[in-house]
């Protein structure tokens, strides 16, 4: 697991390193490729059917052992159990699953609580139809000064952690933390509070043959942990969001530029397709896609390219999906169900070419390597999903024929006694099925 070589080197030393190396393989990767928003430095994407989707999910008191799990989802459809959960992994608490993360060997899955500051390590290669909790990582919080770990984005040898809140206040100023591969942390990097910057910190990009690190910004515990109707009825709170994006120099790991992007900016996806030097995120808020591409002075811009839906009807844009060639995008709204595709040919001017109501409420969207496969979850976060009937909490598989999205199957998580389904990653039964 740990990568002892990069352990005797700087932050900068081995960025420096890796960017040389990953940026002739970045340049060249066939645009064929997806699972899009991993980071580059995976060399284990998995270039066929995936086998397995792994779900962390969020514990509901009440239901099942009411703790935060791990699931496992058996997808091959040559399987006689494509379509059922296979395994679970409960954590024995919960703390509020969100997000997870591979290393760059693939080898191990990090899935963090965005309440408890808890980071658990799954072994997904031993067995990938039946991971296994090797570790947990208790130190964040005290270490970092950083609650809330949101994104796990692998670099070589090390996990960065992007988080959303800190240990003072539980406000909105956060930054980064680095671990090594064996979960030992090393250092931080705060969020810039100062020339523009308003220290709200959310994903992670990075495009190492730009020597590029993107990051988003989203909003503090204080509001995150809080009832959604209530928060949305608090004039106070709702002024604390970000609304920046901050473009760090990868080799020193220094910001270099703080663009305004009003409306919470979520996920950074890079175009993949080779020569593209853009990436796209989606506002929150405002419902909004937003380019940020080099202007003519080669200096990086963040440019509003157009609308998700009708911005005034508040749709939540809260995750997107980058298809493998940079043509199109995946869009899920979470208030009004929808999953959307834009297509992303002409980035300076993206356009809504289909739309399918796909859940009272929807959350995650990941789609194959191929993109014909889309899967879809339902939970945003334990106090901002929706009540009563609404509150539907499943993950439902999607084939995508370019022109049509038709359900192949769909989980209920409350029936499953599982809880709220929230991040998806793809496993692979051996390494024949990945490069």
């Amino acid at each position: 697991m740990a990568n002892s070589y990069f352990g005797k080197y700087s932050l900068a030393a081995t960025l420096s390193c890796a960017a040389i190396l990953v940026c002739g393989t970045f340049a060249s990767r066939p645009a064929t490729a997806d699972e899009t928003c991993n980071s580059p430095y995976m060399s284990n994407l998995i270039k066929g059917q995936e086998d397995f989707a792994y779900v962390w999910t969020l514990g509901v008191r009440g239901l099942g052992d009411g703790f935060d799990k791990l699931v496992t989802v058996d997808v091959n459809p040559s399987s006689k159990n494509y379509g059922k959960v296979i395994a679970t992994i409960s954590v024995g608490a919960r703390g509020e699953a969100h997000h997870t993360g591979f290393t760059d060997d693939r080898r191990f899955l990090w899935a963090g609580g965005l309440d408890d500051n808890k980071i658990y390590v799954f072994d997904i290669h031993s067995d990938p139809a039946r991971p296994k909790l090797v570790k947990t990582i208790g130190d964040f919080a005290g270490k970092s000064g950083l609650v809330g770990p949101h994104t796990f984005y692998a670099l070589p040898g090390r996990m960065l952690v992007g988080a959303l809140s800190n240990s003072k206040d539980h406000g909105g100023a956060t930054g980064m933390a680095l671990y090594n591969n064996k979960g030992e942390f090393l250092s931080k990097y705060n969020m810039p509070t100062t020339q523009g910057g308003d220290g709200y910190g959310y994903d992670i990009g990075v495009n190492p043959a730009m020597n590029a690190l993107l990051t988003s910004s989203f909003t503090g515990w204080n509001n995150y942990m809080m009832d959604f109707g209530k928060l949305l009825k608090d004039p106070s709170a709702m002024k604390h969001f970000g609304n920046t994006m901050v473009m760090w120099n990868l080799k020193t790991m220094q910001p270099e530029k703080i663009m305004q992007v009003p409306g919470a900016p979520l996920e950074v996806r890079w175009s993949l397709k080779d020569g593209d030097d853009w990436a796209i995120t989606a506002t929150a808020l405002t419902s909004k896609l937003w380019l940020v591409k080099k202007d003519a002075r080669g200096e990086w811009q963040a440019k509003d390219v157009g609308n998700i839906g009708d911005p005034a009807k508040v749709p939540l844009p809260v995750d997107i999906s980058i298809s493998a060639d940079g043509k199109g995008l995946w869009v899920n709204t979470f208030m009004d169900g929808m999953t959307r595709y834009f297509d992303l040919r002409n980035p300076e001017a993206p356009k809504e070419i289909y739309a399918k109501h796909t859940g009272a409420q929807a959350n995650m969207v990941s789609q194959s390597w191929d993109g014909k496969r889309v899967y879809v979850s339902s939970s945003l976060l334990a106090n901002w999903d929706k009540k009563g009937a609404d509150d539907e909490q499943f993950l439902k598989l999607f084939s995508w024929n370019g022109k049509q999205l038709q359900e192949q199957w769909s989980l209920d998580f409350y029936k499953l006694k599982l809880g709220r389904a929230h991040h998806i990653k793809f496993g692979a039964k051996s390494s024949q099925d990945v490069s």
